[in-house]
Formats: C-alpha cells, structure tokens, sequence
C-alpha cells in the first residue's frame, strides 16, 4: 500500500486547474478511485473538490461518464454558440 493508501496516481493540468485520479486501497484491501479537481485561489491557497468511485460502481460510472462526455463533444461548439447570441 502507498502513502495514504494510494496505489496509483496521475494528474492533468489544463489552464487554472489540475486534476488528479487516484487509485487508492482501504484498510480491507478494496480499490477505489478519487478524482480530484484542484484551482489556485489567489494567493490563499488552493479549492479542491473531489468525488469517489467505488470498484463496484465503476462500469456504470464509466458508461455514464462517457455519455456526458460524447454529449459535450457532440454539442460543446453549439452551446457556445447559443451563449454567444444572447450577450
């Protein structure tokens, strides 16, 4: 077991923000996944918000999370658009 129980970890930054996926083991030995989103607030520090993903949960958390993001690569560039004519 890793620091804190992390078996793995990776991040990507983009822009003002860094998101973490962490693959972590508990006590009893199960797996689970926290993904992290960290932003810089000013000069105070850092807000982080963070979800958990049990192993159990992790194919229909998949397939749902990949809906959204085929939802969002289908419709992104209209939805911006949309924006755009109402300012």
């Amino acid at each position: 077991m890793g620091i804190r129980g992390e078996v793995f970890s990776s991040k990507a930054s983009s822009g003002k923000r860094t998101y973490f996926f962490n693959v972590k083991e508990n006590r009893h030995g199960d797996l689970f996944l926290n993904v992290v989103e960290s932003k810089k607030q000013g000069d105070s520090g850092f807000e982080r918000h963070s979800i958990i993903v049990f192993n159990e949960d992790l194919d229909r958390f998949l397939e749902e999370f990949q809906k959204a993001i085929d939802f969002m690569k289908e419709n992104g560039s209209q939805q911006s658009k949309k924006l755009d004519d109402i300012s």
